[in-house]
């Protein structure tokens, strides 16, 4: 494939249109061309691509002053942000862990930024640990990951600024909390796994030159950092002679293994093992191709327990003895079945959770294979956790839905006793909601889950102010789960429809690989699907439907909206992969390729994301809905220019009356770590928009 560039500086006027009569910035247009198998395509909007640029700056600042211009006149804005505050505002607290000699636990009092880190010793006084909210004066510096010594007296754990997915890691002494060295910094997509007292392993990319935030970063590497030593003398473990866009590294609970695992994209991977009790070890090869996913979830001395997806696309469990650890040698120890598996070990058992029409049912294994029993959930809906240490009494797990808000059951494995732990006091009225799954028809015949949530007694007029959401990628699955926001707009007389499309993981690697690559089309017509049947059995219509989706959700909903403007009145994508042909050339976008593929890969590839991409498929002269794009100007996994250059193209072709905004959080990334405060304003922001283009002027009485 063969690129040229010619760039000139056009300044295009500021549009207005409708009764609203917004005057959007100018924005500057050049006359960038790119061929692609001699076809030439235009990027007229590349200049946003640069975010050191001051032109860039200016433009995000012009943006936001007209996005929040229009959001001030919104006569209900304010009493929503209230009512959102005030059901937000209860106390959150996570399952405990031990740790050495205290127990740890996070908790928010309700509204606060961060939730803090609390520890509780054998005298049973609580003290704060670790207080994210007083890391930065706003609210934007983030608690990443945390790991502890085996012994439990030292700890490291990872901050994040501003939203990036780069990394500072901070050590400290864990009995004290006083800092024992110097901060590791440039630390990306990585977990922090201790080796004893002495020291943990760590991933990291070498810094890219120029932004940090948007140049492209692909040979990832496996680190050993010695307690005492600087970063510089930190040992290189693995990525060197193996380049791989994505590198791990564990630990096994007893300590004798390191665990690696390698991929090039965001499926398939490489397995790797290293027995830590022998000076200078090889590092062994387990899985030596990318055409499987697998992990090892505990070792029993030298026999291995690995998560599997080989020859089993629901996947399954095996064992194998670590010296003859190949694929040929593997026996099943949890067979595959119809239903799809996510394991997990704690308390000296096994624990399959199966994944069932989008929802969860629980299998507890001792370790000779053996079902023990079913563990009973309290109602349909998402169980997660069931993990720990392998000598624990007592284990944890959270339940929920999209009308329970989490709650925190104890198990005793032994005995299977199960009870509520920890119930938050939300101040929404579940019992007055419902949840409806419907299995619809999509274009090609299949037939695709759709959970329908709304307040009892719904009139079923195609009046109903409606969100449906979807993602449809990278094979994962979306499950029932309470959100405050979501329930706020059930207040308000909302709909609530959660598509579980292709491409998600819902239905094991089939259903996964039916939305990727050149069967992605699959994924869109499956969400025009479901609107089209959430108006059809009137739950709503065109006037009252809001598509959104966030990431590859938002790349989901700008493709339907440009394919199809006439289905929604407002289109909310946020985050999203935008301009397909280019995604690839930031950060660690190239490993997307397995779910995408790429433009660079044969003429049939480029021809189908040029067919898609919604950068390059808005046409001028058509009536888009409604559109407000969202992203964070630290978001440095799909970068901003996404967003901007999508909202540029919608800005300058848009026809009719209906508002096109992109909000830009500032000091914001992809969405992890964002302070509570402002998750409520961009939730606050999103469905005023969306409600007051619906053509309400209040909100409605309960």
């Amino acid at each position: 494939m063969k690129k040229t560039f010619l760039i000139m500086a056009i300044t295009t006027a500021g549009i207005s249109f409708g009764q609203n009569k917004i005057q959007y910035p100018e924005t500057k247009k050049g006359e960038t061309v790119d061929v692609y198998f001699d076809t030439k395509v235009s990027d007229p909007y590349r200049w946003l691509e640069d975010d050191k640029s001051t032109e860039t700056g200016a433009w995000v600042q012009a943006e936001n002053k007209v996005t929040y211009g229009y959001l001030d006149k919104i006569p209900f804005r304010d009493e929503l942000k209230k009512r959102m505050e005030q059901l937000w505002n209860y106390e959150k607290i996570s399952a405990p862990f031990t740790e050495g000699k205290y127990t740890y636990y996070s908790k928010n009092n309700g509204l606060q930024n961060q939730s803090v880190i609390y520890r509780k010793g054998q005298d049973g006084k609580e003290e704060v640990f670790l207080d994210p909210n007083t890391f930065s004066k706003d609210g934007t510096t983030s608690l990443g990951e945390l790991d502890f010594s085996k012994d439990g007296s030292k700890a490291a754990y990872a901050i994040s600024e501003g939203g990036s997915d780069w990394r500072k890691v901070i050590i400290i002494d864990a009995l004290s909390k006083k800092v024992l060295e110097d901060t590791l910094v440039d630390v990306k997509f990585s977990g922090i796994s201790w080796h004893g007292n002495e020291g943990f392993y760590y991933s990291s990319y070498d810094k890219p030159k120029g932004s940090e935030l948007s140049a492209k970063t692909d040979q990832h590497k496996l680190y050993f950092h010695k307690l005492g030593t600087s970063q510089k003398e930190d040992k290189l473990i693995f990525g060197v002679d193996q380049k791989r866009r994505y590198v791990g590294g564990y630990v096994t609970e007893d300590d004798r293994y390191l665990i690696i695992s390698a991929s090039n994209s965001t499926y398939g991977n490489e397995l790797y093992i290293k027995d830590l009790t022998t000076a200078n070890s090889p590092i062994v090869t387990i899985v030596d191709n990318f055409n499987s996913d697998n992990s090892i979830i505990e070792n029993e001395g030298s026999k291995l327990f690995i998560e599997t997806d080989l020859n089993a696309p629901n996947k399954r469990v095996v064992t194998v003895d670590v010296n003859n650890p190949k694929p040929e040698n593997w026996k099943d120890f949890i067979k595959e079945t119809q239903d799809i598996l996510s394991p997990s070990t704690g308390g000296g058992y096994f624990f399959a959770n199966y994944t069932k029409d989008a929802v969860s049912f629980v299998q507890q294994y001792d370790y000779s294979g053996k079902l023990i029993r079913e563990i009973k959930l309290p109602a349909v809906g998402t169980a997660s956790g069931f993990g720990g240490k392998k000598h624990e009494k007592t284990l944890y797990y959270s339940f929920t839905n999209y009308t329970t808000p989490g709650t925190i059951y104890s198990l005793e494995p032994k005995s299977g006793k199960s009870e509520i732990y920890q119930k938050p006091k939300v101040d929404f009225k579940s019992e007055d909601y419902e949840s409806k799954q419907v299995f619809y028809t999509s274009k090609d015949g299949t037939k695709i889950p759709m959970i329908i949530t709304y307040k009892k007694g719904l009139k079923l007029n195609g009046k109903n102010p409606t969100i449906l959401y979807g993602y449809g990628g990278f094979n994962i699955s979306l499950t029932p789960a309470f959100s405050i926001a979501n329930a706020v707009w059930m207040e308000n007389g909302g709909v609530y429809a959660v598509a579980n499309l292709r491409g998600g993981g819902e239905y094991g690697k089939k259903w996964h690989d039916a939305g990727t690559k050149l069967q992605k089309q699959n994924v869109f017509d499956d969400f025009i699907a479901a609107g089209e049947y959430l108006i059809a059995q009137k739950y709503t219509s065109s006037d009252f439907l809001a598509i959104r989706g966030g990431s590859n959700g938002g790349l989901l909903v700008g493709a339907t909206m440009t394919q199809r403007p006439d289905l929604m009145k407002v289109a909310l994508p946020a985050v999203g992969v935008m301009d397909m042909l280019r995604y690839h050339t930031f950060t660690a976008g190239a490993g997307w390729a397995y779910d995408y593929g790429t433009a660079q890969d044969n003429k049939e590839m480029f021809e189908y994301l040029k067919g898609y991409s919604p950068v390059q498929n808005v046409k001028a002269g058509v009536k888009y809905p409604a559109t407000m794009v969202t992203t964070g100007d630290h978001d440095d996994r799909v970068v901003p220019a996404h967003s901007f250059k999508f909202a540029a193209e919608l800005q300058e072709k848009q026809t009719g009356d209906n508002p096109v905004l992109i909000r830009i959080d500032v000091k914001a990334g992809h969405g992890a770590g964002k302070s509570v405060a402002a998750t409520i304003q961009e939730n606050v922001d999103v469905q005023a928009f969306t409600l007051y283009n619906m053509g309400f002027t209040a909100l409605p009485k309960k």
